[in-house]
Formats: C-alpha cells, structure tokens, sequence
C-alpha cells in the first residue's frame, strides 16, 4: 500500500483569520450595531411586518409605491434640515418654503404656456435658495438663535404666500403631463420622485462623509467657538447650511406641485414639524454635532409609515400625533443619555492615562 503525501503547496485549505483580522471583524460590526441609524430601521422593519400581518393590503405594490410617495417630499425636506440641525440650528420656515415654491410652480406653468420643466425646477431651487439665505444671514450676522429667527420667518414667508395667492388655487390640469407623470411613473416599481429624493440622500451623504465641508458642520455643531478657533469658517458654513436647506426646500416646493393634485395659500402648513420630528427621531442630535442624512431620511419614512399603518389599522388620528409626539421624546431621551454615557467614558479614559 502506497502512502500519497500531499505537499503544502498544493493544499486549497485557506489560513484561519488572524486575531488582528477578527479584531477588525468584530469592530466594524459593533460600530454598526452602535450607529443612530440601525434602532430606527429596525422599528421601520417591525412596523411594515406587523401591520402586513394584520393588513395584508398594506404591503401590496400600490400600498409600497404610496407609501414611498409619502414619504419622498419629507425625506428631502429632512435631508435639509439634518444640514442645519447639525450646525446646532434648527429651520422652522422650511414648510413656509415649500409652499411659496410650490405656488411659485403653479403660477409659471400656468402663466408661461410651454416653459421648460428644467426651468420651473431651477426657478424653484433658486427661490429656496434665497429664502434660505434671508434665513442665514439673519442668525449669522444678527446673532440671534435660529429657533426665534426661522419662527418669525416662517410666519412672513407664509403671510407672503397667502397676500400673493389669495384664493387662487392651481390644479393639475393647469401643469403639463410630463411634469404630473413625475409622480405617477416608475423606474423597477419606484417612482421617479422617490429616486430623486435617494440620489438626494447620496449626495448630501457622500458631501457630509468625505468633504472638508461636512467635517466642518460636524466640528461647528459640536463646539462653534472651539471651531472658530481651529480656523473653520464658522459663519460661511452656518450659513450655507441654511442655503442648502433652502434648496431642497424649493426641489420639494416642485415635486410637491407634481404629487398633489392642488397648491394654493396654505400649502405646506405645519410640515416644519413632520420635518424637524423626522430628523430627530433618525438620530440627528437636536443639540448638534452628529447624526446622517441618512438617518433623517429613514426617521422621515418611520414617520409616514407610521400614519399610514395607523390609518390601516383605523386608530384614531390623535394617538397618530400622541406616538409621533412619544417617539420624538424617546429619541432626544436617548440622545442625551448616550451623549452622558460617552463623556463618563470619555473623562474616565483620561484618568487611566494620567
């Protein structure tokens, strides 16, 4: 009998990871499960299962596509406000925004027979702008908090809105069908304004990730005069936050013509809450200095799924508001108490060293 030895070079055995290799394993991993995001797509998750096992309508591709559609003008109005609230400032006009932009929308489609969508969406976007700036430099240069500011502008931007529209509304037979269809075709079962909101998303994301920029609003929001200090222009960047915000503001103001049927005077009323509510609950520290736009984006479908489940399941509208209102205060609960539990851990790391 003949012995075959089988030499190490032909082995297709692979080496046993490293411990350094397992480390970086078992760290990764763990900054994952630590990440703001990860509790509130887990309560999405929930959320969807529960209701489609006692609704089994909820989960059908036209429940899944409004549901998406929903969500889409909140979730970009929420990308904008995690911007601001990051630079420990808060945008509470953004509903005021939305609604000058989308009357703005209606008025040129229906008094400029033929103008390009393109345009109505640049002219949109630059409104929002501007809008965003009047904002800005108020807090930067006046130095007075945003809350009082974006609270006073909030009122005359609507006040604006309501002495231009009166009681003129414009429906969506005045805009044309390639701007409405924006909101009624799909791309693989997504419409088209929900894949703009998640190129949105990207590209804030990948702006707040990977730019001096976005170090730079996380710095200010943490501590502003220590940033100023270290040479960030603190100013520059406060204010073109609310720029940015005031953008998106004008984008969703347009799409928000294309998903609803009507625009007029009260357009866009109360959504600066939705919209604040939506970035906190996705993590977005309401003091400052941490949270994505990611994490905003999936608060504002928690959200809209949410009332949408509620309604399937027929809970009265206010237990709607009343667990909106208890998941706000969980999530700036928690916030406070991670942020207490990291300087303890912090201030008890530089004993040791010491």
């Amino acid at each position: 009998m003949t012995n075959v030895k089988t030499s190490p070079s032909s082995s297709s055995s692979t080496p046993p990871p490293t411990a350094a290799q397992a480390s970086i394993g078992r760290s990764a991993l763990s900054k994952v499960m630590r990440s703001r995001e990860v509790p509130v797509a887990s309560a999405l998750i929930v959320l969807v299962v529960v209701t489609t096992a006692v609704n089994p309508l909820f989960l059908t591709p036209q429940g899944v596509k409004d549901l998406l559609l929903n969500a889409t003008i909140v979730i970009i109005l929420a990308v904008g406000q995690a911007l601001v609230i990051i630079t420990r400032n808060v945008d509470l006009s953004v509903g005021s925004m939305l609604g000058l932009t989308a009357y703005l929308t209606g008025t040129l489609f229906a008094d400029i027979p033929g103008i390009p969508i393109a345009v109505v969406f640049l002219a949109g976007m630059l409104l929002g702008g501007a809008l965003g700036a009047l904002n800005g430099l108020l807090v930067t240069i006046a130095k007075v908090p945003a809350l009082v500011i974006t609270l006073g502008t909030l009122y005359i931007y609507r006040g604006v809105n309501n002495a231009w529209a009166g009681g003129t509304q414009y429906f969506a037979g005045d805009r044309p069908r390639g701007f409405s269809n924006l909101s009624t075709q799909t791309v693989v079962g997504f419409p088209l304004i929900t894949l703009l909101a998640v190129v949105v998303v990207i590209g804030v994301a990948i702006v707040l990730a990977y730019t001096r920029t976005g170090r730079d609003l996380y710095a200010i929001g943490s501590d502003p005069e220590a940033a100023r200090l270290f040479g960030i222009p603190v100013t520059r960047r406060v204010l073109g936050a609310f720029i940015a915000s005031g953008i998106l503001a004008g984008l969703a103001g347009v799409l928000y013509a294309s998903r609803y049927n009507a625009v007029g005077a009260t357009t866009g009323t109360g959504l600066e809450l939705d919209v604040v509510a939506a970035a906190v609950v996705g993590g977005v520290a309401i003091f400052g200095g941490s949270g994505t736009v990611v994490g905003a984006a999936i608060g504002a479908l928690l959200l809209t799924t949410i009332t949408s489940a509620l309604t399937a399941l027929r809970v009265d509208k206010f237990w709607q508001q009343a667990i909106v209102g208890v998941l706000i205060l969980s999530a700036i609960t928690i916030d406070r108490i991670v942020s207490l539990y990291r300087a303890r851990q912090l201030r008890m790391s530089e004993a040791r060293d010491v």
